[in-house]
């Protein structure tokens, strides 16, 4: 990656159920303002990635750092308190809460502290008009389609003000025209210096998001480069896009 300093930092990383290793020896390192895009087969240990990260899962071995802290093993709210925010697979909205609510608690958790509810709700409203929600405060998170859950996800996490922004498959389900905007966000956000660790199935997103991208298979990075690069690999292309992927794509 570049030269600049790593914002998020792993190295050696490890993580085992009983017999299976899940992850094995995983290294990354991701400056500010660089979209890291994290690919490979399912199974191949991209949501352990993720949670060993934000803290849902303790490592076997190895280190997380943000910054220049060792958030190694810490508990979640530990690692959110840091910067770090992070959306899930299966969306998991305060279901009792409306979805601007939902984005409230989200902006009162974070490190920022703000503990005006009032003032909250305003962050939490200009939050939900940037990734699309403006309108669907009020609603409760049941009555949300596919597309405005995943939206809301990321609401909760952007609303933490994170340094580091880990998205699980954020853009699943999601119909090829609300693809396009959620790619111009994440941009944005580039752009403005947030650290990204992007997971997705649609190697044209990830192709078009990412600075560099980490193909993991068995737990392991089966290598790590620029997106041309990584996705023409034969290693690549034999043990996740196929041969259909290089016909379509004109290699």
């Amino acid at each position: 990656m570049s030269g600049d300093t790593p914002v998020l930092r792993v190295q050696g990383l490890q993580r085992r159920f009983g017999g299976l290793m899940a992850v094995s020896d995983v290294d990354l390192a991701v400056p500010a303002g660089r979209v890291l895009g994290v690919i490979g087969p399912n199974g191949a240990g991209k949501s352990t990635l993720v949670n060993l990260i934000s803290g849902h899962l303790r490592p076997t071995a190895g280190a997380v750092m943000i910054g220049d802290a060792d958030l190694t093993g810490a508990r979640p709210w530990r690692i959110a308190q840091a910067g770090v925010a992070r959306t899930f697979q299966i969306v998991k909205p305060f279901r009792g809460l409306t979805v601007a609510d939902n984005v409230t608690v989200a902006v009162m958790f974070g490190p920022a502290r703000i503990r005006s509810r009032a003032r909250a709700r305003r962050e939490a409203e200009e939050v939900l008009e940037r990734v699309g929600l403006g309108g669907k405060g009020e609603l409760p998170p049941a009555e949300l389609p596919v597309a405005d859950a995943r939206r809301l996800e990321l609401a909760k996490a952007l609303a933490l003000r994170p340094r580091v922004l880990l998205l699980d498959e954020v853009l699943a389900g999601l119909r090829p025209a609300e693809i396009d905007p959620a790619l111009r966000l994440i941009d944005e956000l580039r752009g403005e210096g947030l650290t990204l660790l992007v997971i997705e199935h649609i190697i044209q997103a990830i192709a078009a998001v990412s600075d560099e991208v980490l193909v993991l298979h068995h737990g392991a990075v089966l290598t790590q480069g620029p997106p041309d690069e990584v996705l023409g690999d034969e290693r690549v292309i034999e043990a996740y896009l196929g041969h259909r992927y290089t016909r379509k794509s004109g290699s």
